[in-house]
């Protein structure tokens, strides 16, 4: 037990009861590797050296390579570069930018692949993927240093301007430390999902780890060399961790002191407004109107030929909408211990219990859903084919979206706060729930949303674990897609991008409510 946690005694919400419950949600996330890795020590060690040194796996690994040098550096520029305009900014309309700079999240990211094939054949392999996955995942990194732009206090800024620092250097000097837990946080997500990504890259025909299991899976169902290009999956994970464990810090974002916190006063652009509004505009254009567009053009397109609607489409719904709900409550109920932990308990404990809980979200979701399927057919035969085994699955899956959000919004909960709260004499639940919680609903609303989006647009796991019956919108567009019916998977498309307009809205009320 660390030091911390025997130091504070019963205080802090009951520091040991937190760990256990963070220790066994981060085992509950190592399940899948009880599969992945006994099935590829299985492998002879010759025979999985010679596997693994193939050309093939070095082109999955020369793709993935690519993809992440191009797209975690340019959704980082493209995301903080937006949330300084709307947050920063006279810009003209921030209120506007704000709604359609999240509006990506509401269209699945092989939605916006299929309307980019449908629109543009020519553009596939890793260009298109390149610019698919960048407009599908740049909100993940303006969504929370938007939310903490808005939340810090300009008085340090103005401290370094007032002992001679230009403009530009007060905010490096000041500003950059204090947004690294918000951009670090969305970065390694928008790496967690390269990693994991398959619908995307299998439109765009664009190899890498995940469609190549996918195959090893479809083809011949070897679960040792799947396993072994799982575990390259894993390693790659694993530095992704680490990374964003130096870019994170320990700068703190609370800020300490007397006095009301002020927002920034916003910076006139002058010359800069028409270059910020085109680039805004551009942004939106290609992220959302293109995918939206090219949706209803198949849509009307399918109506006109005469097509009927499926019968089935409500049916589809209801059961989507109540599996993103279930998923995403569990998800983010399994993220607080850790998120809290890490913020008021920091140490290298609670380090290894918050990284662990990443590691299997790294793994596409055919591995996830095929290794729960192999323990519960082994081991809790009652559970296969059951919700609960989908809502699990959804939450080793979906876990990080949780944690960064809950992680960034306790970054900011000023700690003395709860501690004043002891000192009158609540006990920790008490001074959690009418402080603490308070400050950090925001954030857990958020988590709550994005969970909840992840979920309703998930393939391969639902495919596979799914109770018998069950059916989603991501699994029926993908039928009629992947056979190249397009007008019979825009309705599925359409319904998906409705489902989540509200969502979306829901996220940008809590971006404007931050405080």
């Amino acid at each position: 037990m660390p030091a911390s946690f025997r130091a504070q005694g019963t205080q802090g919400l009951g520091a040991r009861g937190v760990a256990v419950a963070a220790a066994l949600v981060a085992a509950l996330t190592l399940l899948p590797l009880l599969v992945v890795v006994p099935d590829a020590l299985s492998a002879d060690p010759g025979e999985a050296a010679r596997y693994l040194l193939r050309p093939r796996v070095g082109e999955l690994l020369t793709n993935t390579g690519m993809l992440f040098a191009v797209t975690v550096p340019a959704t980082v520029v493209v995301g903080v570069a937006a949330a300084w305009l709307v947050e920063r900014t006279a810009l003209p309309w921030a209120g506007m930018w704000r709604t359609l700079l999240l509006a990506p999240l509401a269209v699945p990211s092989f939605v916006s692949a299929y309307a980019w094939v449908t629109v543009a054949p020519w553009l596939d392999g890793f260009g298109g993927a390149a610019l698919v996955t960048t407009l599908a995942y740049f909100p993940f990194v303006f969504l929370p240093v938007a939310a903490l732009l808005r939340t810090l206090d300009p008085g340090d800024e103005e401290a370094a301007r007032s002992l001679g620092l230009s403009p530009a250097a007060a905010v490096v000097r000041t500003v950059l430390p204090r947004l690294r837990p918000a951009l670090s946080g969305g970065a390694l997500l928008v790496a967690l999902h390269l990693l994991a990504e398959y619908g995307v890259l299998e439109m765009m025909r664009f190899q890498t780890f995940t469609t190549a299991i996918m195959q090893q899976y479809a083809v011949g169902f070897s679960s040792s060399t799947s396993s072994l290009l799982a575990s390259v999956l894993l390693t790659l994970c694993l530095v992704a961790l680490v990374l964003d464990l130096v870019a994170r810090g320990r700068h703190r974002v609370a800020r300490v002191g007397s006095g009301v916190q002020r927002r920034a006063v916003p910076a006139v652009l002058g010359g800069w407004t028409a270059p910020a509004l085109a680039f805004l505009a551009a942004l939106v254009a290609l992220s959302v109107a293109v995918p939206v567009a090219t949706v209803v053009r198949w849509l009307l397109h399918g109506l006109s030929a005469g097509d009927p609607l499926d019968a089935g489409l409500v049916q589809v719904t209801v059961s989507t909408l109540g599996l993103a709900v279930l998923g995403a409550v569990a998800a983010v109920a399994a993220a607080l211990p850790g998120a809290w932990l890490l913020n008021r308990h920091r140490s290298g404990l609670t380090l290894l219990l918050e990284r662990t809980t990443f590691v299997a979200s790294a793994l596409p979701g055919v591995v996830v859903g095929l290794a729960l399927v192999t323990l519960a057919v082994r081991w809790a035969r009652p559970a296969y084919q059951t919700v609960g085994l989908i809502v699990l699955a959804y939450t080793i899956l979906f876990l990080p979206r949780a944690m960064v959000s809950l992680r960034a919004g306790l970054a900011a909960a000023r700690p003395e706060l709860s501690e004043a709260a002891r000192s009158l004499g609540l006990s920790g639940p008490v001074a959690f729930v009418r402080v603490v919680l308070p400050l950090v609903a925001p954030s857990v609303l958020t988590a709550l949303v994005l969970v909840a989006l992840a979920v309703s647009t998930e393939l391969t796991a639902t495919l596979l674990l799914a109770p018998t019956g069950t059916d989603t919108l991501a699994l029926a567009f993908w039928r009629h897609a992947s056979e190249l019916d397009y007008a019979a998977a825009a309705p599925y498309a359409a319904v998906m991008i409705a489902m989540s307009v509200p969502l979306t809205i829901v996220l940008r009320r809590q971006i404007l409510e931050e405080r």
